[in-house]
């Protein structure tokens, strides 16, 4: 995959930690100029990736990233859309309020909308981009203890990601989706520890019980870097024939064909 993306601009959202760093990593060693986004800055002190501060569930924020990165290199290539969280508490749908609702579709769905409309219109004039939308398995196997706002906001980011690979089509534009199960990520591990708390569990029972409601037949959790390969492919030319897809990475953990 070495030079495969030489001269291309990617933005990956959430690219400071976890999947989101392992994407960002993957495709600047594919050859690319990554620009990534977060909250924060990243942990380690770098600078092979291009920084932007931003809360992309806050409008002005993603118009911030969309002029820094047409004013810097005037023009986008690869959009991964991986900022994305399960914000809201477990126990189901007496526990979630609207606010819970509100901020797990924010951050998981209309981040997404929001960044693509800004930039899509960059790819139509280039005649040529790419879209990658990282969603979950959970938003096809939602688990109601655990996800029940944060997969519904996936799903609508599958059916819409869908819809907009049908649009985006005959414009050379194509848009996938990559749909992990468990990913190693200290996100995940934070998870774990607070369903622990919750639950009046231990860390380790608490690892068990996601794992047995999964499934997972190879039995662990997936490494970022594991995402991250797809990823790299599906923006790469060798992936040019394929859109309106969706991936799952979960180690055989969904339960149909």
């Amino acid at each position: 995959m070495e030079s495969k993306l030489n001269g291309q601009v990617a933005l990956v959202t959430g690219g400071t930690k976890g999947i989101g760093k392992a994407i960002a990593d993957k495709l600047s060693s594919s050859g690319a100029q990554v620009v990534i986004t977060a909250r924060t800055a990243p942990d380690e002190n770098t600078n092979v990736h291009h920084f932007i501060a931003a809360d992309l569930t806050q409008p002005e924020d993603a118009q911030n990233v969309a002029k820094e990165i047409l004013e810097k290199y005037g023009r986008i290539d690869i959009i991964v859309n991986n900022a994305g969280a399960n914000l809201a508490p477990g126990g189901g749908f007496s526990t979630l309020s609207d606010e819970h609702w509100f901020n797990d579709w924010q951050l998981n769905f209309l981040s997404v909308v929001r960044m693509n409309k800004l930039l899509i219109p960059v790819m139509i004039q280039q005649k040529s981009g790419v879209i990658i939308n990282i969603s979950t398995n959970a938003a096809k196997h939602p688990i109601w203890e655990m996800t029940m706002s944060y997969s519904s906001a996936k799903a609508a980011l599958n059916a819409y990601s869908k819809a907009l690979a049908t649009e985006l089509g005959d414009k050379g534009i194509r848009v996938n989706v990559v749909s992990p199960g468990v990913v190693k990520t200290a996100l995940m591990l934070e998870f774990i520890e607070n369903l622990a708390k919750s639950s009046n569990i231990t860390v380790d029972e608490a690892f068990k019980a996601i794992m047995d409601k999964v499934g997972v037949p190879i039995g662990r959790m997936a490494e970022p870097e594991e995402v991250a390969n797809l990823v790299g492919f599906l923006a790469s030319s060798e992936a040019r024939y394929i859109t309106g897809t969706n991936y799952a990475v979960d180690g055989g953990a969904f339960p149909t064909l």
